[in-house]
């Protein structure tokens, strides 16, 4: 049986992956700092944690369910205790990619993270529908990339992947430099941040007259038939109108050199701030 010692199990991200590692048959050690975490944990889920010493020996995988700012500081502070052989999990790119994990070329470094149910989906079930987040009912996709180790670990790596974020629908090999890309760069700093400029947007509308209720409704569901044509989930194409008002309103909206967030040094920025 494959032992998984999951650190940071009573936080909000770890309670999530302790519920879905219950369902496996993988044996887990929980382990949490906080006496809130553990009281959470044993009142959610009747689980008990145990000290770092016990939860890493014989462990296979060690799954840092902890915060990108801490990250460096726990990875040191068990890393000689981590076992020749076993497979560290991350759950963010940002701080592998800032140089934070410790050195150790007897181990494995892998890192995963979720994509999230998509816009798109076949979801009809109320309640799944309503879980955005996933790892509890709604189907979601996950990036995966092995850092370092041996390519036979990849496998395992893949498969506390497919685990933690149950259900999962597809898993998506890259590498640690991509998922970088991905997030913070595609997801957050592209995406939130034009999303957020969508709510102000509409906020905007409101204060110049138009009831919020009309407004939010006109704005998600024209994201929804917007998004369908832009990302070919439909064969569609826009008005005339639509597309001299896309002319138009690019430039006025974005920088002509906005994909420069794209770049090394953008991306390193970034992940500086966050961790």
């Amino acid at each position: 049986m494959t032992k998984i010692a999951l650190f940071g199990a009573g936080g909000k991200m770890g309670v999530r992956l302790s519920r879905n590692l219950a369902k496996t048959d993988f044996e887990t050690a929980h382990v949490e700092v906080s006496d809130v975490g553990r009281d959470r944990l044993r009142q959610e889920l009747g689980l008990e944690c145990v000290d770092t010493a016990k939860a890493l020996q014989g462990a296979d995988v060690i799954v840092l369910a902890v915060p990108d700012t801490v990250i460096g500081k726990v990875a040191a502070g068990i890393i000689d205790q981590v076992p020749s052989g076993a497979m560290v999990i991350c759950l963010d790119a940002a701080a592998p990619a800032a140089g934070h994990l410790p050195e150790r070329s007897d181990i494995t470094y892998f890192v995963t993270h979720p994509c999230h149910p998509p816009i798109f989906n076949d979801e009809t079930d109320p309640e799944t529908k309503r879980d955005f987040f996933g790892g509890i009912a709604a189907k979601q996709a996950v990036v995966c990339a092995l850092m370092q180790g041996p390519e036979e670990h990849y496998a395992l790596g893949e498969k506390v992947a497919k685990a933690i974020y149950a259900p999962v629908m597809r898993s998506h090999r890259i590498t640690v430099e991509g998922m970088a890309l991905l997030e913070p760069g595609l997801s957050e700093t592209v995406c939130a941040s034009l999303l957020d400029i969508m709510r102000e947007a509409m906020d905007e509308v409101v204060a110049r007259g138009v009831p919020k209720e009309a407004a939010r409704d006109f704005l998600l569901g024209h994201v929804n038939i917007l998004a369908a044509v832009i990302f070919k989930e439909i064969d569609g194409v826009f008005s005339d109108a639509c597309n001299k008002a896309m002319e138009f309103g690019k430039p006025a909206l974005m920088r002509d050199d906005w994909k420069r967030v794209f770049e090394p040094e953008e991306i390193a920025a970034s992940i500086k701030r966050i961790t």
